[in-house]
């Protein structure tokens, strides 16, 4: 019979308690051996002895075949709080003067907006002279002005592009007319010189 701590006897041949019990080699063993930190191994309370008597890599292997030792799952790192304050951000929230750390151009860059706007103007333009809507002329009429900052977004350009082809369809048609009178008057001219000689040979 020993004496322990406070004067209490204590039985030799009684199971060591766990908690008196260093596990520290074993704990080290089983972390080389299923290649992860200490603080991920889980060794079983109820089987303190066993695991204590493991000193070898061997054993330790056996160990965790048995379910004795187990290399417990990574801890979650959970997004869900980042996903829904994103989701409130693209909703306008979080976003005021006080959240705010960098200037206007450095938050978006002036040059950024010019050319997101010029790429979606041209595309249109390309869309439209490959359907056959514009001509190479128009095309590159638009380009231009585009490139000149004419037009603020796309709806403007194709207000645009609409009106300029609806002016050329109405000058194509008063030239037509204007044609059309002139070859009038022009056989009219013709039938009038026609009809006067008629008149002059009758009198003859």
């Amino acid at each position: 019979w020993l004496k322990g701590p406070a004067g209490s006897l204590e039985d030799p041949a009684a199971p060591l308690n766990p908690a008196k019990m260093s596990m520290k080699l074993q704990k080290r063993l089983a972390a080389s051996v299923k290649n992860c930190g200490k603080g991920r191994i889980w060794l079983d309370p109820n089987e303190v002895n066993e695991i204590s008597m493991a000193n070898s890599r061997f054993n330790i292997r056996k160990l965790i075949k048995d379910g004795l030792i187990i290399r417990k799952a990574v801890q979650m790192h959970s997004r869900s709080r980042v996903r829904k304050n994103h989701e409130a951000k693209r909703k306008g929230r979080h976003m005021g003067i006080g959240k705010r750390r960098g200037t206007r151009e450095a938050r978006m860059p002036s040059k950024i907006l010019w050319m997101r706007r010029q790429r979606v103007l041209r595309r249109l333009l390309r869309k439209y002279r490959q359907a056959k809507k514009i001509d190479k002329h128009l095309y590159h009429y638009f380009y231009l002005k585009s490139k000149g900052n004419a037009y603020k977004n796309k709806r403007v350009l194709v207000e645009a592009i609409h009106k300029m082809k609806a002016e050329k369809i109405k000058a194509k048609a008063l030239a037509e007319q204007q044609e059309a009178r002139k070859e009038k008057a022009k056989a009219n001219k013709i039938k009038k010189a026609l009809k006067k000689e008629e008149s002059l040979r009758q009198k003859d």
